[in-house]
């Protein structure tokens, strides 16, 4: 354990929304008042939901509780909470994402850089009914986990895993927080914000890095519903849409490079790697992989050119969810 003076003070920020919950968040709490390195503050803003907030501040000690007073969602729980900050960096930790008991050290760390704008580490997916032989490693950001083709050393990046990610406090109150037209809400599978910001804060400090470090681990629980065909869909096709939003706030070139690299480069190895499994070695598996990979392509590139659409549509927000909320079964 390295002296803590050495590091930024660090708060945790966990967003709940939901008593189905419980038994994870009550781990992921204790994963974080278990850290080698103490977070100045532990803030729990649960997303209007009063019967878990009361449950909670009955239950729940060492840790400040607090209601959500921003639009009902994730981005507006996150800022809920930034707002309660005081510490020098403000981390972000799922509801149902356990990190490891160097998480927080692994993270403060990379602030020694005074142009490391915010640090975010591995997801690692636990899954509830074991992986479905479909689903490769590629394809891990539907459960917002670390895919095939990330870093594996330190590194500088486009934006950081909402699960598992930091940032100065400072870099939040410039920007202006979390955007609350982005990002999940309750149920319905949109995303992006963290992407969002991201670009946004280095946008606005040249030569600034975001820095992703594997060794900074969490484990994050995907129940067997998101290891489902239809969620696998109704993710990409509600990534396609977020992204389209994003694009159209911060640019394609911004908002899509990265993701251009790994449709060249990691899926076409993916799908070549799951035929050859399938017609080279007898397993019917690799068929099922390369066939899920296609599958999800498609369904994010025509969630991207409807959000597209949308994005240039004078109508309010809930009507770009309508569809994939119909797919959606979390």
């Amino acid at each position: 354990m390295h002296n803590q003076s050495a590091y930024p003070s660090v708060s945790v920020v966990i967003c709940s929304y939901t008593m189905a919950r419980w038994d994870l968040m009550m781990r992921v709490i204790e994963s974080v008042q278990t850290q080698h390195y103490r977070p100045q503050q532990l803030l729990i803003v649960v997303d209007h939901n009063p019967e878990l907030y009361k449950r909670l501040i009955d239950v729940v000690r060492d840790a400040t509780i607090v209601e959500s007073v921003e639009p009902k969602g994730l981005s507006g729980a996150r800022n809920t909470g930034v707002g309660l900050v005081t510490s020098e960096v403000v981390a972000f930790l799922d509801d149902d994402a356990e990190a490891a008991p160097d998480w927080l050290e692994k993270l403060a760390v990379l602030y020694d850089d005074p142009d490391v704008l915010a640090v975010g580490g591995r997801v690692v997916p636990v899954w509830e009914a074991g992986r479905p032989a479909y689903f490769g490693d590629e394809l891990d950001w539907i459960v917002g986990c670390s895919h095939r083709g990330m870093p594996r050393i330190a590194s500088e990046v486009r934006n950081l895993i909402g699960a598992n990610m930091s940032f100065r406090l400072s870099v939040l109150q410039q920007v202006g927080g979390f955007n609350v037209s982005l990002g999940r809400q309750g149920t319905i599978p949109l995303g992006c914000e963290e992407t969002e910001i991201c670009i946004r804060s280095t946008i606005g400090s040249p030569g600034s890095r975001v820095v992703y470090e594997p060794a900074a681990l969490v484990h994050h629980h995907v129940p067997a519903s998101r290891g489902t065909v239809k969620y696998m869909m109704s993710r990409s096709w509600s990534e396609g849409i977020s992204k389209a939003l994003v694009s159209n706030i911060v640019g394609q070139k911004r908002a899509l490079g990265p993701e251009r690299r790994y449709v060249r480069r990691v899926l076409p190895r993916a799908v070549m790697s799951g035929l050859g499994d399938c017609l080279l070695h007898g397993r019917p598996a690799g068929l099922g992989r390369a066939a899920a990979v296609v599958a999800v392509l498609a369904a994010t590139s025509v969630g991207y050119v409807r959000g597209r659409q949308l994005a240039h549509e004078p109508a309010p927000r809930q009507s770009i969810v309508v569809e994939p909320a119909r797919w959606s079964e979390v």
